[in-house]
């Protein structure tokens, strides 16, 4: 494959420019979403010789389109390069641009999924293109999916495929978001790939009281002080530290010295240490060594002179690998003491911690290839916080990483932050990278011979 740089930069930019302002935004409402602006500017985009396409709509406005390479040899391994086209909602008031503007500023693309996940998804669907004209004959198959749903629970998009359209996107090996940030270390850039993930735990809180008249607040019973209270104790409640295997695997990959590696490996010294780091760094640690409970929505009241008699609450609870739902009950009512006795538990489905082995031929693939870009990197494997549509291929016994591969103008810091944050931004010299990357993964993969 040439070293089409530019080409593949500008190509890039224009794709993910398209998805950015189709603004494909999924409240985690059925109505919304509507992926199907993406993925028919997709399937025009990859419409041509080389390539079978192929929409499945889940709900109205809720498709998604595979593009497949077929490949020669049916006992050959199977690839699929997997991105979402749907995008998490923005207050565009705490944006410097215009988050659906897909503006071009001083080589960097903004607006919202353009680090979560589109410039993959984007630089997915341009190495596939390439691919395909450039007649590309793998002995195994490459599948590229842009999948609708990811980030309000995969109902409408890699779970409907699974369920009900199986053969047409089970593969072999499966990538995803959202590893390839490039990480400095004293022995050498480390790029870490995402092999597992924690699990998803919702939970609702009612917190009941006794209604009386907001003129009359002394000793009265009020539903929301004590939910404010409930709040303060699930904010200040401090998990065990639990130190896994993933995390071992990776600090240890990490070349620190001992006196950095021994504590971050220490259930006893790994809180003192994630507060003398940088906040999005230690954000990111802790979240990968404890069980974490974020209060997100709360609804109360019914009229500013009513004491409420109820209050309902919503807690993001995240997992850890081995966690089952007894072990998440036990802390949540340790967090909450004598007031565990107020509140009613609600909770929802549970969707624990899920992880792919590293001894793999996806592994030594990305281990090998990434060396032509930065040559002695190590691959390094890592615990992402957040959920991706991995763990459905993993539940069928599939390897599914999280990986791209980003410039070091990106750092861990800011792409942690930028995550359904404000002023999501790539720079395109990423585009590039993550391009290219694609087009020498299949061909290292799907044309080696055993």
């Amino acid at each position: 494959m040439s070293d089409d740089t530019p080409a593949r930069e500008h190509e890039c930019t224009e794709v993910l420019q398209g998805l950015i302002r189709n603004a494909c935004v999924n409240d985690g409402s059925v109505t919304s979403g509507g992926e199907i602006r993406s993925t028919d500017l997709l399937r025009s985009y990859l419409e041509g010789p080389g390539i079978d396409l192929e929409t499945f709509e889940s709900a109205p406005g809720r498709t998604s389109l595979i593009g497949r390479i077929e490949g020669t040899d049916p006992d050959a391994p199977t690839l699929l390069l997997m991105g979402h086209t749907d995008v998490v909602p923005v207050n565009p008031d705490h944006w410097r641009h215009d988050p659906f503007g897909g503006d071009l500023i001083d080589g960097e693309v903004w607006g919202r999924g353009a680090i979560d996940m589109l410039n993959l998804t984007a630089s997915m669907a341009v190495a596939t293109r390439r691919l395909a004209r450039s007649g590309f004959a793998p002995r195994g198959t490459l599948i590229y999916l842009a999948v609708a749903d990811e980030e309000a629970h995969g109902t409408y998009g890699a779970q409907h495929l699974i369920s009900h359209h199986r053969d047409a996107v089970m593969a072999d090996y499966v990538i995803t978001e959202s590893g390839g940030i490039p990480l400095p270390s004293p022995s050498g850039l480390k790029l870490p790939v995402i092999v597992g993930e924690k699990g998803v735990f919702n939970m609702r809180l009612t917190v009941r009281g006794t209604a009386g008249h907001g003129s009359q607040p002394y000793r009265t019973d009020n539903a929301l002080v004590t939910a404010a209270e409930v709040v303060r104790r699930i904010d200040a409640f401090e998990p065990a530290t639990k130190i896994h295997e993933i995390w071992t695997r990776f600090i240890s990959s990490m070349g620190y010295p001992d006196e950095i590696t021994q504590p971050l490996l220490s259930v006893d010294a790994l809180d003192t240490v994630l507060g003398e780091l940088p906040i999005g760094m230690g954000r990111q640690f802790h979240a990968c060594t404890h069980n974490t409970y974020a209060p997100t929505m709360m609804q109360a009241g019914t009229k500013i002179n009513v004491i409420p008699d109820h209050v309902s609450l919503e807690i993001d609870i995240r997992t850890l690998p081995g966690d089952a739902i007894d072990d998440v009950m036990a802390e949540l009512r340790l967090a909450l003491g004598d007031l565990a006795e107020r509140v009613e538990f609600h909770p929802g489905e549970y969707d624990p911690s899920s992880a792919s082995p590293i001894d793999t031929p996806l592994w030594d693939t990305l281990s090998r290839v990434t060396q032509r870009w930065y040559p002695g990197s190590e691959t390094v494997p890592f615990l992402t916080v957040g959920a991706t549509d991995s763990r459905f291929f993993r539940r069928q016994g599939r390897t599914a990483y999280g990986f791209g591969l980003f410039s070091q103008n990106m750092s861990f810091e800011d792409y942690g932050s930028m995550f359904h944050g404000d002023d999501e931004r790539i720079d395109t010299a990423s585009l590039g990278l993550s391009t290219h990357l694609w087009e020498i993964v299949a061909e290292d993969l799907l044309t080696a011979r055993d």
